[in-house]
């Protein structure tokens, strides 16, 4: 590595950092819709072999415990921590001082995450037992669960190695490989599930042996990246670095400040075993939020990161609350829509991909159910993801931390509360209303460290979005009434509907904003016009 200093980048103006946000947000959001896709194809898989079966349940409660381990440690408050001081390091320091941060902390994440790998491994039948309470009087859906458990504990440790590579390709402005990574992990998914199951004595083990390859593959698609920009780390054992120091004093109250999502589906999971299919309903409701959750909220949380981060180092809380309120609008623009949408047409969504093969009407009924309770907290999902950036960004781990565990009881006594009336999808209601009580927590307390945000602004933008919702409303309500849904099969008109649904809807609420003249719309075709007119001049140059 060069010891020589990286100079610092002329500081942008608003509207720039705007469209850089916008930019990145479209690459992420671009990758992860390619993500999504690939990952709805996985879940119908899934569906169509496992159904809502004792093994389904058994998989969706041992693939919970690594997938909050990874949200705690990896895409949780690891990234949120390292994300800020890296960029400091970028920002301030050396190029080489910036490598040998990133070294120290590869180096002590693999420690402390094969540590908890190994721990995890031995003490998977009382973990099983604490988040299967409901398994307790089924022996061997006991015992398929702590074995789904023990094989896919390894996962830890290939996605938080691949959640630091992201972390260092984001903080340099790289989005794309990164963004695009967990493509891999689903097609070993979907692989090892068609080929590989039908080979196994018990066919749910296929798919647990594709999460830990796909997790593997998702790390090593990033490295190419990092070796291009002098950034593919080594060993250092130097667990007294300042920065890695400085990362675990954030680390700490972020585990719950920014996990509280995952810690609520958690609580949600060992309820919903009481249930049959509980734990699958709950799965592939959230699923279907998780779609434009993580194409657009996440993709903006994350691109917006690295700006807030690189504003908050330079003191400039001016140019911080203005990238802040520039994010609630841009996410309020895609995720309420995406919300109603959601809403109105969750039975014929649900129907048309995943009641298949074993997969029945009534787990159909039961998972749209699950989908509408969940998308009443999707903005307030999506909108906690920005909030809690910009404290992270002020290197601020312990408001989110505390505002997470009031929302993290407020989850528990909500769904004692609904279980017993609405059943698992209660469970998925009181996730979405605890998700309600953190981003107000948050906002509140956030308005007041930053002497206000754009408010105003938002609120006008919230207006349009609402008014531009009704072509989409009456739309969706047009398809989701229609007779085909009640008639066996017909699964090509009853796709035409669901895509006629999806134009209509897209087209008319992109067609009032227009007449809106909305800003949010017009940064959005300005990049769109610009990506046009780059790829028209290759095309003429070719």
């Amino acid at each position: 590595m060069s010891d020589s200093s990286t100079p610092a980048r002329p500081p942008q103006t608003g509207q720039d950092e705007q469209r850089s946000v916008v930019k990145a947000a479209g690459t992420i959001g671009v990758a992860t819709f390619s993500s999504r896709v690939l990952g709805f194809i996985r879940d119908m898989v899934l569906a169509g072999l496992f159904g809502a079966t004792p093994a389904a349940d058994a998989f969706f409660v041992a693939y919970r415990i690594p997938n909050l381990l990874r949200e705690l440690f990896a895409e949780g408050s690891m990234s949120s921590a390292f994300i800020p001081v890296f960029t400091e390091y970028q920002t301030l320091k050396s190029k080489q001082d910036a490598w040998e941060l990133a070294s120290a902390v590869f180096t002590t994440l693999l420690t402390i995450v094969t540590g908890i790998t190994l721990l995890g491994i031995l003490a998977a039948p009382g973990l099983v037992w604490l988040l299967a309470p409901g398994f307790h009087d089924q022996p061997a859906k006991l015992a398929m669960t702590t074995l789904l458990t023990r094989l896919m504990f390894p996962y830890l440790i290939f996605i938080s190695l691949a959640a630091l590579a992201m972390g260092i390709l984001n903080s340099l402005r790289a989005f794309a490989a990164p963004a695009f990574s967990p493509v891999f992990f689903n097609v070993f998914i979907i692989g090892c599930a068609v080929w590989l199951s039908p080979n196994l004595p018990e066919p749910i083990l296929g798919v647990a042996v594709g999460v830990v390859a796909g997790g593997a593959a998702q790390f090593a698609m990033q490295l190419p990246g990092l070796q291009r920009r002098g950034m593919l780390f080594g060993l250092t054992f130097d667990f007294r670095h300042p920065g890695v120091r400085r990362i675990g004093r954030l680390m700490v109250p972020s585990l719950l400040g920014l996990s509280v999502t995952q810690i609520n589906i958690t609580v949600s999971t060992i309820l919903a075993s009481f249930f049959s299919g509980g734990p699958t309903y709950l799965f592939y409701g959230m699923r279907l939020i998780q779609f434009p959750l993580g194409i657009f909220g996440v993709a903006l949380a994350t691109a917006i990161l690295p700006t807030l981060s690189a504003q908050a180092a330079r003191g400039s809380l001016h140019e911080l609350r203005t990238t802040l309120g520039f994010g609630w609008r841009m996410i309020l623009f895609i995720i309420l829509p995406a919300m109603i949408g959601l809403m109105l047409l969750r039975v014929p969504i649900v129907h048309l991909f995943f009641e298949h093969g074993t997969f029945t009407s009534h787990d159909t009924a039961e998972t749209a159910l699950a989908v509408l309770c969940y998308a009443v907290g999707l903005w307030a999902f999506a909108g906690v993801r920005i909030i809690v950036a910009a404290f992270y960004s002020l290197q601020d781990t312990t408001t989110p931390a505390v505002s997470a565990a009031v929302a993290v009881a407020s989850n528990l006594v909500f769904s004692l509360a609904l279980m017993s009336t609405l059943g698992a999808p209660g469970l998925a209601l009181a996730t979405a209303l605890a998700a309600v009580v953190n981003g107000s927590i948050l906002v509140v307390v956030l308005n007041r460290r930053l002497g206000g945000v754009a408010w105003g602004s938002v609120g006008r933008s919230a207006a349009r979005v609402l008014v531009a919702c009704l072509p989409l409303v009456l739309a969706c309500t047009w398809v989701a009434n229609a007779q085909v849904w009640t008639q066996p099969a017909e699964w090509a008109a009853k796709s035409v509907m669901l895509f006629v649904a999806l134009g209509l809807s897209i087209s008319g609420y992109f067609g009032v904003h227009a007449l809106l003249r909305s800003e949010e719309l017009e940064v959005v075709w300005g990049m769109i016009r610009k990506k046009l007119g780059r790829f028209a001049g290759r095309s003429e140059v070719r």
